[in-house]
C-alpha cells in the first residue's frame, strides 16, 4: 500500500508525500498511531488550498480505512477549530515533527519548515495511523548551512539564529511577540497583516526544483517587498 498511497496522494494534487516513524513526539493519548503520512502542497495559503488539503487527508484516511487501519487527521494549521475534539490535540503535535521525520524538509532559522526543492513555501497536513509504513529517511539537522538572510533582514528583528536539529528540536528561533508585533503594524499602517519576508528571501524558496538553491537576488526580493509596502501606504 505504501507506495500506491504515495503516488495515489501525488496524482490526487500533493507536491511531496512522505511516511515517518514519529513514536518519540507522541504523547500518550495517541501513541498507538506511531507513524505519520505527511502531505505538502506548493500553493499560495488561501482557503483552496486549505480545501485541497483537507481533500488530500480524507482520501489517505479513507484508504486506511479500507485497509483496516486506524487514523487520525491532523488539519493543516490555518484550518483549526476551536472545540473540536482534535483541538485537544493542537498542542501535542506538530506538522514539522511529521514533516522531519518523513524526509521532507528540516526547520530553517526562521522558524519554518523548509523543503530542499520548494523551500517554505509548503502547507502540510498530517495523517497519523497505525499502518505499518515503509518509512523515508528522516532529517536529522538544519541544512540552511551559513545563510542568514532571514536573520539579517527580519524587519522586527524577530529570528534569533540558532539552528535546530533532532537532538536540540526545540531552540529559541523566533521571538513570537515582536514578529506578531510587526505584522499588527504592517496592518495598520498598510492594510497587509503578513510579512512575509522570511518566506520570500529563503534561497531554497527562489529556485526551481531540482537546481539548487538560488542565493542571488536577495536584495532585489527586499527592494520589491519595500516597493510594494512603500506603494501601499500611498
Amino acid at each position: 500500500m505504501d507506495l500506491d498511497l504515495k503516488q495515489y496522494l501525488l496524482e490526487c494534487g500533493a507536491t511531496v508525500v512522505g511516511f515517518g516513524e514519529v513514536r518519540e513526539a507522541l504523547e500518550e493519548e495517541i501513541a498507538h498511531l506511531n507513524w505519520a503520512i505527511s502531505i505538502g502542497v506548493d500553493r499560495k495559503l488561501n482557503e483552496d488550498t486549505v480545501e485541497l488539503l483537507s481533500t488530500l487527508e480524507k482520501k489517505a484516511a479513507r484508504r486506511l480505512k479500507e485497509n483496516g487501519y486506524r487514523y487520525l487527521t491532523i488539519p493543516p494549521d490555518s484550518d483549526r477549530r476551536d472545540g473540536t475534539f482534535i483541538s485537544r490535540l493542537y498542542d501535542l503535535f506538530s506538522h514539522k515533527v511529521a514533516a522531519t521525520c518523513s524526509g521532507l524538509g528540516w526547520v530553517g532559522r526562521n522558524g519554518l519548515l523548509i523543503n530542499k526543492d520548494f523551500g517554505p513555501r509548503l502547507s502540510f497536513t498530517t495523517v497519523l495511523t497505525n499502518a505499518p509504513l515503509d518509512v523515508d529517511g528522516p532529517v536529522d539537522s538544519c541544512l540552511c548551512g551559513e545563510c542568514t538572510l532571514c536573520v539579517e533582514h527580519c524587519p522586527a528583528g524577530a529570528i534569533s539564529g540558532e539552528k535546530w536539529s533532532r537532538k536540540n528540536p526545540f531552540p529559541l528561533m523566533v521571538d513570537h511577540d515582536k514578529c506578531r508585533g510587526h505584522k499588527e503594524n504592517s496592518k495598520r499602517n498598510s492594510r497587509k497583516p503578513n510579512c512575509g519576508l522570511c518566506v520570500n528571501i529563503c534561497p531554497y524558496g527562489r529556485r526551481k526544483p531540482g537546481s539548487g538553491p538560488e542565493t542571488k537576488n536577495a536584495i532585489d526580493t527586499i527592494n520589491d517587498m519595500e516597493e510594494d509596502r512603500c506603494l501601499s501606504i500611498k
